[in-house]
């Protein structure tokens, strides 16, 4: 078996872990699980740390859990927060608990026959019928206010919100936690949870009930919050979050994201959110420091992660987009590309509306009459005339071409090029 706790050593992915984890694994496969609350109907990147320390996790043999929080996700998690997470309904819950498990299988193995395929689990379904009474009499007992307070959950939030406190509701989240992990533990054999370092105090709450209720042993392993190099919050953009739904977060965007990401970053996020081994990374890291400019470290991880959440055929489609600004993707590339891609691609270039009945229309009307691509028709024929014209990626050669309605990509729009660099696009309505 491949050692655990020493693949996310070095991968720069572990914040706490508790005295006898790294042993307790070394011993045979075990199963551990991370905890997500369904808030959304897509994780995000913010997740991708936990998700990946899962994938890590079963790619050393052992057997890795999801709990997708359909209960606590009633509640909400106070760790970290400023104010009270609003409640879902059962119903959204649900809705957000069967996308985010489609998602997960991305990155984890459910199907298999291997002995440690992965498993998703819902704590709903143990909490449902658990009476409060019953709760609070079979495990309420077992952890003191005193023990509850401690947490540094608990503290921060106090101190932030003296004049509002914190309501029992979300007092009791860390309970309920213990109380999965116990469950987990008693159920299906879970001796040990991840997470990230915000739950440390959450976590060893159910390693406590464990020892209390029934005397058994269980660990913790958290791996640190991810920051840029900056010190500004990971995974958030102008535009808010970068979701893994690619209706939410494009596979250009996504990709883009990572493209773009610093130097210093790209060192550490190619360790923390891809699967490349460490001899390929070092080896990415050193080519990068000899000539930064090539940008091979962030074009490596762009490709992993891209390709594990979205599909090679996405990455293609997303480098292929990445190209059009530089002129190296054919016509024919160009018109398979998805409308959506090409309009975030030349979101800020000039634009035109034009209607159906503008069609047929030749070039030179289109340059300088319809538009104001070219100042003047002259001036047109002239460019034209000189090979520095392109509609939809493909060269105009004749000042005579006619532009018809089966040129109008998607039955929307038209990608007029001036030169090398000077796009427009001109919409049809």
């Amino acid at each position: 078996m491949k050692n655990f706790v020493e693949e996310l050593k070095w991968r720069g992915m572990i914040q706490d872990i508790m005295p006898g984890t790294e042993e307790k694994l070394m011993q045979g496969p075990a199963a551990a699980y991370v905890g997500i609350d369904p808030t959304a109907d897509s994780l995000h990147i913010g997740h991708l740390v936990s998700v990946m320390i899962l994938k890590h996790f079963q790619a050393c043999g052992h057997k890795p859990i999801a709990l997708v929080g359909g209960a606590t996700g009633m509640i909400g998690d106070p760790s970290m927060k400023s104010a009270e997470r609003n409640l879902l309904d059962e119903e959204t819950l649900g809705h957000n608990v069967a996308c985010i498990k489609a998602q997960l299988g991305r990155f984890l193995d459910f199907d298999s026959d291997a002995p440690n395929r992965a498993e998703l689990v819902n704590n709903y379904d143990w909490m449902k019928d658990y009476s409060f009474i019953n709760f609070i009499r079979d495990i309420g007992k077992h952890i003191t206010v005193n023990y509850m307070m401690a947490k540094d959950s608990v503290k921060k939030r106090l101190q932030r919100d003296s004049s509002e406190g914190m309501s029992f509701t979300e007092f009791s989240y860390q309970l309920m936690q213990g109380y999965d992990f116990f469950w987990l533990w008693k159920n299906k054999g879970c001796v040990l949870q991840l997470g990230g370092s915000d739950q440390w105090g959450n976590i060893t709450t159910g390693t406590e009930l464990i020892r209390r209720i029934a005397g058994g042993e269980a660990y913790a392993l958290t791996c640190p919050l991810i920051r840029k190099a900056d010190g500004t919050k990971f995974g958030k953009t102008e535009k808010g979050n970068i979701w893994l739904d690619a209706e939410r977060t494009s596979p250009y965007e996504f990709y883009q994201f990572w493209l773009n990401v610093s130097d210093q970053d790209a060192e550490s996020y190619i360790k923390i959110f891809t699967m490349l081994p460490k001899d390929t990374i070092e080896a990415l890291i050193a080519e990068q420091r000899e000539d930064p400019g090539r940008r091979v470290l962030q074009k490596a991880l762009a490709k992993e992660v891209t390709v594990m959440c979205h599909g090679q055929e996405a990455y293609d489609n997303a480098v292929a987009a990445s190209q059009l600004l530089f002129g190296n993707v054919s016509a024919e590339t160009f018109r398979g590309m998805d409308e959506r891609t090409v309009r975030e691609v030349f979101a800020n270039v000039p634009s035109y509306e034009l209607t159906m009945a503008d069609f047929p229309c030749n070039i030179l009307d289109l340059l300088a009459v319809k538009t104001d691509i070219l100042p003047s028709k002259g001036e047109a024929r002239k460019m034209v005339a000189g090979g520095g014209v392109s509609v939809n990626k493909a060269k105009i050669a004749d000042i005579g071409q006619e532009i018809t309605a089966d040129d109008i990509v998607n039955g929307h729009y038209l990608l007029a090029q001036k030169g090398k660099k000077n796009y427009y696009i001109i919409n049809v309505i």
